[in-house]
């Protein structure tokens, strides 16, 4: 027996005694969307239960309900018919606040867009939701609503500089960086912002000159794989901090913390994949659920990413991934096949 499966034994061992009640339980899961006026079943009467320290695969072609299923799990989709329990709880009875904190808390997610915030760093991106639940120190960039675009009353805002969405082959639950608006459609701004912006004779806004780019942080939109030069870092005022800690050794073992003081518009696709992952593990959760975690990367950092993924999962987190790589297959437990919504194991 080698060492890999002597740690997965031992792994399985160790959460034996809460197979009774699977971390993760899905029954006669449904959801239905209306094309031209027919229903159509984008995930079909699933069933599929996952426990503690699993790391279960999905594969199949796009647009056969993969990302649906997950975005059901997450709470961002309702089911037609049929349950989720996470963690004890029926997902769907959740009121928005309680399932916001589930996701922050018990869940780690990876979708396939990139969702880090354009206003923050690369550390800061990544200690975020420890901050926002309660474990650790405002960001840098401020307060961390403020930085989610979230005014007093919890009315969301656009960021500038923040053009990330959460989509999926099936669904889409996305933000508008050019123009958001509160129960009466009317554009917010916060007035602090508002007071700091020229406008034009049309109505437009100019960003005033002296909180433009300097040509030395730059970003050639022409080169979006260039990793534009970092700025001088300043003295951190957080070495004690352990999420800073946290945050830093995850983005070591992912092999990006040298761009931690980057913002997101100067990483490549496969470096913004690996931050979102970094983000995903930092409160340690329950589940990690990745979809398409290795989509834009090159076989060495794959690699990483999987060992990484792997002994999440030996430490006892279940681990659900969607993918098409058929090399991220070697590192699974399980592995199910979904065909025009309907879920079985291959």
């Amino acid at each position: 027996m080698t060492q890999m499966d002597q740690t997965r034994a031992t792994a399985s061992v160790a959460t034996m005694q809460d197979h009774e009640t699977p971390l993760l339980a899905i029954r006669d899961l449904t959801r239905e969307f209306k094309r031209r006026g027919e229903a159509f079943a984008a995930v079909d009467h699933v069933d599929l239960t996952v426990d503690a320290g699993e790391f279960i695969a999905i594969v199949g072609r796009s647009g056969n309900g993969k990302s649906t299923l997950l975005n059901l799990i997450t709470g961002l989709l309702t089911p037609t018919s049929g349950s989720v329990t996470l963690d004890g709880r029926d997902v769907a009875s959740l009121s928005d606040r309680e399932i916001s904190a589930l996701r922050n808390t018990v869940i780690g997610f990876v979708p396939q867009s990139h969702t880090l915030l354009g206003n923050l760093t690369v550390l800061d991106n990544v200690i975020l939701p420890a901050v926002l639940g309660g474990g650790g120190k405002v960001p840098a960039g401020g307060d961390p609503s403020t930085a989610l675009g979230m005014t007093d009353d919890g009315t969301s805002v656009a960021s500038e500089g923040d053009s990330s969405a959460t989509s999926s082959g099936d669904s889409s639950v996305a933000s508008d960086d050019s123009s958001t608006t509160s129960g009466g459609g009317s554009s917010v701004i916060p007035s602090e912002v508002e007071e700091s912006l020229a406008k034009t004779g049309d109505g437009s806004l100019v960003i005033p000159s002296e909180v433009e780019e300097s040509p030395e942080t730059q970003v050639d939109p022409d080169m979006p794989d260039v990793i534009a030069p970092m700025p001088a870092a300043e003295p951190n005022a957080s070495e004690a901090d352990p999420l800073v800690d946290r945050a830093t050794e995850l983005l070591t073992r992912l092999g990006v913390a040298d761009l931690s003081a980057c913002y997101p518009k100067e990483l490549s696709g496969g470096e913004m994949r690996r931050v979102s992952i970094a983000r995903a593990l930092m409160n340690d959760p329950k589940l990690l659920i990745a979809d398409e975690p290795t989509g834009d990367l090159d076989a060495e950092s794959t690699a990483i990413v999987m060992r990484l993924l792997r002994e999440t999962a030996d430490r006892g987190t279940a681990v659900l991934m969607v993918t098409h790589d058929h090399d991220a297959l070697a590192y699974v437990d399980r592995r199910y096949r979904m065909d025009r919504g309907i879920l079985t194991q291959d």
